[in-house]
């Protein structure tokens, strides 16, 4: 499989502006099988959803699935959402045939993401072209038990993020060890430039395959778009001949 991730400035608050930022790399032309997008990429991590928030039914989603259908990729990312007067950050996976939705479950307590937004309560996995894969948001990653791979349900875990400098020595060791523990690909997608707080975000984005190892790793504070391939038959050799998954502790999430 092939993982495109784009990282780079959202401007903030101004959705056509950030449409236009990744219909130019669609365009362009995409040598890849999934594109991901940083964390609310289409207006920054806003604590205002009045007046950005969207249904499913909205302008976004219907962007993003015209976009997946015409350049045939999945795109996830994830967006404002409003649903039953409630606001979400809401991660998508967009297919060409579907649409999948997860609601970020660990809301980022610093920022009082909780007075704004509902946490959601159900972990997803998509299977598609062949892989199984996780995704989640940002301020997740600090948290294994929520990530945690039982049965090797997953081959391949996500995190769009918008994710500060201050803290990205945390953001690269938390990635390389969800991979390790997990004995899966993880990708991690974080944007660039300040936000409205004045928070610095440098990116960092990567790919980390399931030894830990980096792949890729973008530069620092650079919008650029790549692509990495990723194998599964090389990660299925892995997990036979090192089959920690067997030894795991069995638990459940209340």
């Amino acid at each position: 499989m092939k993982v495109a991730f784009f990282q780079y400035d959202i401007v903030w608050q101004d959705k056509e502006a950030n449409f236009q930022k990744v219909e130019n790399q669609l365009k362009a032309g995409i040598d890849g099988d999934v594109l991901v997008l940083p964390e609310m990429f289409n207006t920054g991590f806003c604590m205002e959803p009045e007046g950005l928030a969207e249904p499913t039914e909205g302008r976004t989603v219907a962007l993003l699935q015209k976009w997946s259908q015409l350049y045939d990729l999945a795109i996830c990312g994830s967006f404002i959402a409003l649903e039953g007067g409630k606001y979400y950050n809401r991660g998508f996976f967009i297919t060409p045939t579907n649409a999948y939705y997860y609601d970020k479950h660990h809301l980022f307590v610093i920022g009082a993401e909780g007075a704004h937004y509902t946490a959601g309560d159900k972990p997803l996995i998509i299977n598609y072209r062949g892989w199984n894969i996780a995704l989640q948001i940002c301020f997740d990653l600090r948290f294994p038990v929520w990530a945690r791979n039982v049965d090797n349900a997953y081959d391949l875990l996500v995190y769009v993020a918008n994710w500060p400098t201050s803290r990205v020595s945390a953001w690269n060791v938390l990635l390389a060890a969800r991979a390790i523990e997990n004995q899966a690909y993880v990708c991690g997608v974080n944007r660039v430039g300040k936000d409205d707080f004045g928070s610095d975000h440098n990116g960092c984005s990567a790919v980390y395959d399931f030894k830990g190892n980096a792949l890729i790793k973008l530069e620092d504070g650079v919008e650029k778009l790549t692509v990495v391939e990723i194998s599964k038959e090389e990660l299925d050799r892995f997990r036979k001949k090192f089959p920690v998954y067997r030894s795991a502790d069995r638990f459940e999430i209340k």
